[in-house]
């Protein structure tokens, strides 16, 4: 059988060319293209500000840090998402404070942020599962503007993902992006922060460049410069931002063709006894399309679709905090996260995926459950 790869970069020659003269020129970082970037991003997403760095959990850590989020805050996280959800808050030295999620979308809930406040409780960070928009998240962001709580988006998979036309990211004081190689579109590794407010803005610019004053191309004399900050090297190359450029501007014909294939998987898997997933959403930019499926059958059809080629994956197979480094908090069970854990898989939906092909996985489902 042909492999069906479980996710495909939306790179031409086109743009590899210029990848090549930026290599060549000899100029890889403070490029134009990062201007370029950022700039087409911030059209795209609607926001006022956007920078580029190193990577997503990179921009979720410049978040926290911009926020003044410190040693002995609480920071609520969902239990279902990847480890840089958590981790970004714990290099800080905030305490995470895990909640359970919903069943379906795997997305946080207000009632569960509402059981989890205490007064040590200084932000909540919302995660848009596999693309899918965290559906109360304006209820949750008024709520956390009058407990003076701070409400962080993490967006690595929701390109494209929006409520009532607004972009996600924009609901809270900001968010990180994310970039790497499975995603919507690809810089090889990287990430970009957005948000709408200018003081969080300056504080990321300057914590991703060491805590310089000043960038490059407006120092009046090389290598004369000022240093506000304890900063970092979060840095994005000019040649990663080139390709995120050109990635972005035809993302809207990808997300198209994203949002067609899971309506393919909705309509070939609708009715199944054995396989459910959440109803189709044009808000749903589709990094994935999951379906659950039961506990004692979820490894086997991963295990075959392994040995005939069709590329799959688990986002994700452990709540974060029955991880080793989160389990010695001794947090609580959370039935929602466990049961997403156990059960789901994530199916690909890059847009050089075939109807045929979307037939075939299809198929081998039906077969499987």
């Amino acid at each position: 059988m042909k492999k069906i790869s479980f996710s495909k970069v939306d790179i031409n020659k086109k743009d590899t060319k210029v990848i090549s003269d930026i290599l060549l020129s000899g100029w890889l970082t403070h490029g134009k293209y990062t201007t370029k970037f950022e700039n087409s991003f911030k059209l795209f997403t609607k926001s006022k500000y956007s920078i580029t760095v190193s990577n997503c959990t990179a921009g979720l850590h410049l978040i926290f840090l911009a926020l003044g989020i410190k040693k002995n805050d609480e920071v609520i996280v969902p239990a279902m998402s990847h480890v840089a959800s958590a981790h970004s808050a714990s290099y800080t030295g905030a305490k995470v404070k895990f909640c359970d999620v919903n069943k379906v979308d795997g997305n946080i809930n207000l009632d569960q942020i509402k059981k989890n406040i205490s007064y040590k409780t200084k932000a909540v960070v919302v995660v848009h599962m596999a693309g899918s928009p965290v559906k109360d998240v304006k209820e949750i962001s008024n709520y956390c503007r009058k407990k003076k709580i701070y409400l962080i988006e993490d967006c690595a998979h929701a390109l494209g993902t929006k409520i009532n036309s607004k972009h996600v990211g924009n609901f809270g004081d900001a968010s990180s992006f994310s970039f790497y190689p499975t995603k919507q579109i690809t810089t090889g590794e990287g990430g970009i922060v957005i948000t709408n407010n200018y003081k969080i803005f300056e504080k990321i610019r300057r914590l991703k460049a060491f805590g310089i004053n000043n960038d490059i191309n407006k120092r009046k004399m090389p290598g004369k410069y000022d240093v506000l900050d304890l900063g970092f090297n979060y840095r994005m190359t000019d040649f990663q931002a080139a390709l995120g450029y050109f990635q972005i501007k035809r993302y809207k014909s990808n997300l198209k063709k994203r949002r067609m294939n899971a309506k393919l998987y909705e309509k070939s898997l609708n009715g199944l006894k054995n396989v459910f997933f959440e109803k189709y959403n044009i808000n749903n930019s589709y990094f994935i399309f999951q379906i659950f499926v039961d506990r004692d059958k979820r490894d086997q059809i991963v295990k075959k679709f392994q040995k005939l080629n069709i590329g799959c994956s688990i986002h994700y197979a452990k709540p974060i905090n029955e991880y080793k480094f989160y389990k010695k908090d001794k947090t609580k069970k959370f039935d929602n996260a466990k049961f997403y854990a156990d059960s789901n898989i994530s199916l690909p939906t890059h847009s050089s995926l075939k109807p045929m092909e979307i037939e075939l996985i299809c198929k081998k489902i039906k077969e499987l459950t």
